[in-house]
């Protein structure tokens, strides 16, 4: 064999030999600088809340800073994108929601990234229940009762959401459909500007975070017919769940969960999982957590991905039921 051709094959099958060295010292010593956090999401969002609330204890576990970067715009799309394309050193992360993994690779026609082929699934971390709230205008104070008026009447009750990639969409379609009814979709840029018109009478109905209607149910700007989740919710144990008012099996949640891009070396996806797992079992953690109305999880890298296998699988359903559509 000439010897050019040897010392060349043999430099070629050496290659995969020497990444494999080069990767492990990397994982072995990570992490040895500044990890950035990317939040597809603008601050003070509900996403970018959970990545203040797990920073700290992530901080403290690994020994090194937490940055969270805030990348929102396009439904989150600029943000997932960002993290789908990172170098895959476990210096990047992000924290992510069903709307852009789960809802938007199914409505919006070439979203930059695939939730399964771009991204490995470290831990979930929440998942969090929706109150069905109603202005008072509204002359139903069940669930049943709604039904009934809106068989009744059909088209003459509407519903705000943050457009048809939230899952508060999701989650009015799926009602819709099971209770077979229907009810109109107003579209808003975000879900505050929708919970805004709902108070003001403008809108009839909405799904929303537990913890900011509550003051407004006091005051009686809101009315409360249900939550969304499988059980009911320890800061409303007066109010029934959705399932137990009269829709048995419905559940519709929210959740969020950290990922890194593909490729990155399994050592650091372990490494983080259980720093994850240590930052949400502290002791000043769940309360916060709680706070927000916001169920502390945890899982494995390979439970969190079953997982948002399942949520693709249920949301193509509800979406195609709905006969759903870019907006």
């Amino acid at each position: 064999m000439n010897c050019k051709v040897s010392l060349l094959l043999h430099a070629v099958l050496c290659l995969p030999i020497a990444c494999a060295v080069a990767v492990e010292p990397a994982a072995q010593t990570y992490p040895s600088r500044p990890i950035r956090l990317i939040v597809p999401q603008t601050p003070g969002g509900t996403a970018d809340t959970v990545a203040r609330m797990i920073a700290p204890g992530l901080s403290a576990v690994l020994g090194q800073q937490m940055v969270i970067d805030n990348r929102g715009g396009a439904g989150g799309i600029i943000g997932t994108e960002l993290a789908a394309k990172a170098v895959p050193d476990g210096y990047t992360i992000s924290l992510n929601s069903g709307g852009p993994m789960t809802i938007l690779p199914h409505i919006q026609k070439q979203v930059p990234y695939d939730p399964i082929k771009d991204f490995v699934p470290v831990s979930l971390i929440t998942i969090s229940p929706f109150a069905l709230v109603a202005h008072p205008s509204v002359p139903a104070r069940t669930v049943k009762e709604l039904i009934t008026l809106a068989k009744a009447e059909p088209g003459k009750f509407n519903y705000a959401s943050a457009g048809s990639a939230s899952v508060i969409y999701l989650g009015m379609e799926l009602f819709k459909s099971m209770a077979g009814i229907s009810i109109l979709h107003v579209p808003y840029k975000g879900s505050a500007q929708g919970l805004t018109d709902v108070l003001g009478g403008h809108v009839a109905l909405m799904l929303f975070a537990v913890p900011p209607v509550l003051q407004h149910a006091k005051a009686e700007r809101l009315r409360l017919l249900g939550i969304t989740s499988a059980k009911r919710s320890p800061q409303l144990p007066d109010i029934p769940t959705i399932s137990e008012a009269g829709m048995p099996g419905y559940e519709v949640t929210t959740w969020m969960g950290v990922f890194v891009p593909l490729k990155t070396p399994s050592q650091i996806v372990a490494r983080l999982r259980d720093a994850l797992a240590k930052a949400i079992r502290a002791p000043d953690t769940r309360p916060q957590f709680e706070a927000q109305g916001m169920d502390l999880v945890g899982s494995s890298p390979e439970e969190f991905a079953s997982f948002i296998r399942m949520e693709l699988a249920k949301n193509a359903k509800i979406i195609k039921a709905s006969g759903g559509k870019t907006e």
